[in-house]
């Protein structure tokens, strides 16, 4: 097993500390291995077969999950607060008014980690907060 799947307790520890999750960087292999640590060996190949990493983590979501194969509605809420929890996102209510607060950092900068290319590639957490913070945020 990959030292990074075994980092599972680090990657969620960083929110706290603002750090980028560890869970980014996990190949193809470390995420499907993960899911099988879960308790859900059965959805490995659905991970690999699509190739999720640790970048499109962030995009699975109950509304995604049936695309790779997986649609048993408590393995798709389980596995998405799995990985909410992983990466550290907080759960946006769907009825969140836009005079809310703005919603935490982490979510925000994975939403702009999403995409691929060298500028996504490119971009840090702390880079992500200055920027924020200096008002130099250029979306």
């Amino acid at each position: 097993m990959s030292s990074q799947v075994s980092q599972r307790s680090s990657a969620i520890g960083s929110r706290g500390s603002q750090q980028e999750p560890v869970a980014l960087q996990w190949t193809v292999e470390d995420v499907g291995n993960w899911i099988a640590e879960l308790g859900f060996p059965q959805y490995r190949d659905c991970f690999i077969d699509n190739f999720v990493d640790g970048r499109k983590l962030i995009l699975m979501d109950v509304s995604h999950l049936p695309q790779i194969g997986i649609t048993d509605w408590k393995d798709m809420t389980f596995l998405t607060e799995e990985i909410r929890d992983l990466l550290g996102i907080e759960l946006i209510p769907w009825d969140r008014s836009i005079a809310d607060p703005p919603r935490d950092m982490m979510g925000l900068f994975l939403e702009r980690k999403r995409p691929t290319g060298p500028r996504a590639d490119a971009l840090k957490f702390n880079e992500f907060i200055r920027g924020k913070n200096s008002g130099l945020d250029h979306s």
